[in-house]
């Protein structure tokens, strides 16, 4: 049982860290378009899907020995995975996929964009981190 409460309390904090991640980019991309007010926007869904990182636990632990590229591009195209697989279940479930990116160039059926790929990337390797330190960190959750 105290194994599943560990699991239960990382997978909230992936699902915090992104929900924050993902405020901070917003808040950015709205200074880049020159509103100083750096609005930021995410969804209550955004929790629950950020929170899948979990399953990128396992892959971590089978890649680590691996270089730091070879290891970027395979969370990038997990995370790529995730978010298209959520996205097209909640336009299924909802009638709508929150992060709607029809139009927008490089889109992928308006579910993913294949020039958030350097973020993704990025955002893996993050996860190494706090996945090596998540012991200590669900101590404060």
């Amino acid at each position: 049982m105290g194994q599943n409460i560990n699991m239960l309390k990382r997978y909230v904090l992936y699902g915090l860290i992104g929900w924050i991640i993902e405020v901070i980019w917003t808040g950015l991309g709205s200074l880049l378009e020159g509103r100083w007010t750096l609005d930021s926007q995410t969804y209550l869904w955004m929790f629950f899907i950020y929170g899948f990182a979990i399953f990128l636990e396992p892959i971590h632990d089978l890649i680590r020995q691996y270089n730091w590229f070879f290891r970027g591009l395979i969370y990038m195209s997990v995370i790529f995975l995730i978010e298209y697989t959520t996205g097209y279940i909640l336009d299924l479930a909802i009638g709508a996929c929150p992060w709607e990116y029809a139009g927008k160039i490089y889109a992928v059926n308006g579910y993913i964009r294949l020039d958030y790929g350097p973020a993704w990337f990025g955002a893996g390797l993050l996860f190494e981190h706090i996945h090596d330190k998540s012991g200590k960190l669900i101590a404060i959750i």
